[in-house]
This record gives structure tokens, C-alpha cells and sequence, in this order.
């Protein structure tokens, strides 16, 4: 007898269609991971658990270890963007030609990206585990930090008693208002970037420019409950 015809779709097209619905599916399942990376490091600091991350991404803990093996190569990814940023305001900062405004439009760069992205906050800020190799990062970003206060002291922009330790002090005070809605954050950190800058000149204009606007701040801010994680961050 002759064959009769199958009604069945054709085989190639299934072969076709899967890996692409695969990719895509993976692609997913990468960008939640690294989302959910993010939030639960903010949260908690990197050296949260793996598990805690799967839960929040809504994955299984093997998917997770399937895409990223290591705990270093799952910050460094959750983190690549953060990192970009940096070295590109650095790579600005060194290009500019005044070695004074270079210096101030980072710290505004970054005084604005702390309190408005917590990831670049765990980056720039927090410390990391000694197994990643954010020593490295940090050793590289505090060098090129030290050669932008050199420049601007040797071009008579910075007073001489000025230190690249005040940085991290500037930092850590801005900082402090990330808990604060971005509304009052921002201008609340450029209004005391604007104050503390103007104080390392070397030689302070007698009036200096306008401060950027007061931000709606007022001292029932200064004490906030801290937030009560949800379950699923929880270890």
C-alpha cells in the first residue's frame, strides 16, 4: 500500500523554532538573575546567599549555579554597569582640560548615581569578598582619584592642605541621604557637594555663585525605621 500522508507539522520546524525559543527563555532567566542579583546585594551586601538570589529571580538554585559557577562571576556581572560608569566618569575627568571642574563634575556624577542607584553605591562604597578582584577595581579607581587631586592642586585649583581622603569623607556624608525619595536626594546632594567644593578652593571667590536650590528636607528625615526586608531575600 501506498504510504498515506502524515498530518503531523513538520519535523524541521520544531528543530527551528526551539533554540531560538530557548535563547530567548535564557535570556530571561539571565536578566531576572541579575536584577534579583542586584537587589539582594543592595539589600544585604554580596556576601548574601546564592539562594537568596535564586529565590528572588524565581529560579531554581541549579539554574542559577548553571549560568553563573561562582559567586565572583555573578557580581561581576550583576555589577558590569556600575563599573562602566565609574571608569567613564574617570576617563571624563581626566580628559577635561580645567583639572578643578574635571574634579568637581565626577564627584557630582557620582554624589547624583549614589543616591539615586543603590548598585553603584555597593560598588563605589561597600567592601567586596577578597576571593572578587574588586581590590584591583579599588586600587585602580583610588590611583586615579589621587592623580585628579594632584592635577588640581598643581594647577592652583585645590588648597594645598587639600588630602584625596577628604573624597570619601564628601562620599560617605552624601551617601547618607540615599535613604531619602530621589526628589529630595539629588538636589540635597548637589546643594552639599556645591558648599563642601566651594571650601577646597584654593582662593574662594568673595561671593560665590549661588548654591543649587535648598531640597525639602527637614529633621523628621533624620530618623527613618530601617525597612523590613521581604521573606524571599531573607537567607
Amino acid at each position: 500500500m501506498p504510504d498515506q500522508p502524515s498530518h503531523k507539522p513538520a519535523e524541521h520546524t520544531t528543530k527551528v523554532s526551539a533554540p531560538d525559543a530557548l535563547r530567548a527563555d535564557a535570556r530571561r532567566n539571565r536578566a531576572r538573575v541579575l536584577e534579583a542579583a542586584r537587589e539582594v546585594f543592595a539589600a544585604q551586601g554580596v556576601d548574601a546567599p546564592m539562594s537568596a538570589v535564586a529565590r528572588r529571580a524565581g529560579v531554581g538554585v541549579a539554574t542559577l549555579y548553571r549560568r553563573f559557577p561562582t559567586r565572583s562571576a555573578l557580581v561581576t556581572a550583576a555589577f558590569e554597569d556600575q563599573l562602566t560608569v565609574c571608569a567613564a566618569a574617570f576617563d571624563e575627568a581626566l580628559a577635561d582640560p580645567d583639572p578643578g571642574h574635571g574634579l568637581y563634575t565626577l564627584l557630582r556624577k557620582v554624589c547624583t548615581t549614589l543616591v539615586t542607584d543603590r548598585g553603584f553605591e555597593t560598588v563605589f562604597m561597600a567592601g567586596f569578598p577578597a576571593s572578587l578582584d574588586y581590590d584591583r577595581e579599588r586600587a585602580c579607581a583610588e590611583e586615579r582619584l589621587t592623580h585628579l587631586v594632584q592635577r588640581a592642586r598643581d594647577a592652583g585649583r585645590l588648597r594645598e592642605d587639600f588630602s584625596p581622603a577628604d573624597i570619601p569623607l564628601l562620599l560617605l556624608a552624601v551617601s547618607g541621604l540615599a535613604s531619602q525619595p530621589p526628589e529630595a536626594a539629588v538636589p540635597a546632594a548637589h546643594r552639599l557637594l556645591t558648599y563642601l567644593f566651594q571650601s577646597f578652593q584654593a582662593d574662594p571667590p568673595p561671593r560665590p555663585a549661588p548654591l543649587p536650590p535648598a531640597p525639602a528636607l527637614d529633621l523628621s528625615g533624620l530618623h527613618r525605621p530601617v525597612p523590613t526586608q521581604p521573606s524571599t531575600v531573607r537567607p
